[in-house]
């Protein structure tokens, strides 16, 4: 089994608070709009990490880190990506990942808009954990963690930060 933080849109800034709620994770993900290489060197040094960058970050942030990110973690295909759109309505470098290989879990930021679906055309689940970060429109911050073990995702929890002041 495998406990996983993911987050979203920090745009530079990491709330205390994330520590706290992900001290009992295997590994934080982060889905882009990073802000600065010193948040993840952060996250890096408290538990491991994977990213990837978004439409914000500069390019030292996109030397380490790509605009997609596929693996397996237990045993479920993951696809993680900054920019993707939603279920039935995919931006066009998304669509064309997915069509290539689609996944069992696709995970996207940059609405700063918490929402998981099912999408029944690529038979996945989709997540969008919301922003985390002080930046945007988004009036919570927000994360989500779960577990996977095996093919299964379960134990899905919302987490709310407080107000985006």
């Amino acid at each position: 089994m495998k406990r996983i933080g993911l987050m979203s849109d920090t745009h530079g800034f990491i709330d205390p608070k994330i520590y706290e709620h992900f001290k009992e994770v295997d590994e934080i993900w982060h889905a882009g709009d990073i802000g600065t290489i010193d948040v993840m060197d952060e996250l890096k040094a408290f538990k491991p990490v994977r990213g990837v960058y978004g439409n914000i970050d500069g390019a030292e942030i996109r030397t380490e880190y790509k605009e997609f990110c596929r693996f397996k973690c237990e045993d479920v295909n993951v696809l993680i990506t900054h920019i993707a759109g939603k279920p039935n309505k995919y931006y066009k470098n998304a669509k064309e990942a997915l069509d290539k290989e689609a996944p069992d879990l696709f995970i996207c930021g940059h609405s700063h808009i918490l929402l998981v679906k099912l999408d029944p055309n690529y038979k996945m689940l989709w997540m969008n954990p919301g922003a985390c970060g002080f930046k945007g429109f988004h009036q919570v911050k927000t994360l989500l963690r779960f577990s996977i073990t095996s093919d299964k995702i379960h134990d899905l929890e919302v987490i709310e930060l407080g107000k985006r002041v």
